[in-house]
């Protein structure tokens, strides 16, 4: 691949995508959650945010990346200043996560992975789809991760998106069927592992909630 690596939440939404339909697998708002842990990830192995306690961290260095993505999402967060206070990690990715994922959205097309698609529904309403573009990175990025899952996950980048893929219930589309059972449940278990990841989850976790008459 040429260009700049991937970023961890570009990488989760390249999984995501059907290449052909150019719409997420999974449930697109809970893409949008994992997007957003997986930025705060990134932030964090930078060393722009720390993690406080329970699911709170703040703003260690405002300094940008280079990345219109992960400066995107620290530009929607309070700076290090005194008094500023901390943030709750669930209820950013829940307000973030439809900034995050047109950033990389917006990215992907720049490097040539996706093209956006206008549709309306009904001939009024407005949609867009996102299908493969020339530069195919949504077949090399299945291949890693199915080599990383054939390893056992054996680096915390490729434990992180797997957190990930189970906290957005995209797991079960990736890894479909009996056999792969024991391995999601795995994967579920690592979500509460890596706080980004377990942030992502529980706004899934209250999504589900409401839908069912719990909140």
């Amino acid at each position: 691949m040429t260009g700049p690596p991937l970023t961890l939440p570009e990488e989760l939404l390249l999984l995501a995508l059907d290449p052909v339909r150019g719409r997420p697998l999974n449930n697109p708002k809970y893409l949008r959650y994992g997007l957003a842990g997986a930025a705060l990830a990134d932030l964090e192995e930078a060393g722009r945010i720390a993690v406080e306690r329970g699911d709170r961290f703040r703003v260690a260095n405002p300094l940008p990346l280079g990345d219109p993505i992960l400066d995107g999402a620290l530009a929607t967060l309070p700076g290090p200043a005194k008094g500023s206070g901390s943030t709750r990690a669930h209820r950013w990715v829940r307000g973030a996560g439809r900034a995050v994922q047109e950033l990389c959205l917006r990215r992907l097309e720049e490097r040539g992975a996706l093209r956006r698609e206008a549709h309306r529904a009904l001939g009024l309403f407005p949609y867009e789809r996102f299908p493969a573009g020339p530069v195919d990175l949504v077949g090399p990025a299945r291949a890693r991760f199915k080599a990383a899952v054939d390893a056992r996950l054996p680096d915390r980048r490729a434990r992180l998106l797997a957190a990930y893929v189970a906290a957005t219930d995209l797991d079960t589309k990736l890894l479909p069927g009996s056999a792969y059972r024991p391995l999601r449940r795995d994967l579920k278990r690592l979500t509460k592992e890596e706080w980004t990841a377990q942030a992502a989850h529980r706004a899934v976790e209250h999504d589900k909630s409401a839908a069912g008459g719990g909140g």
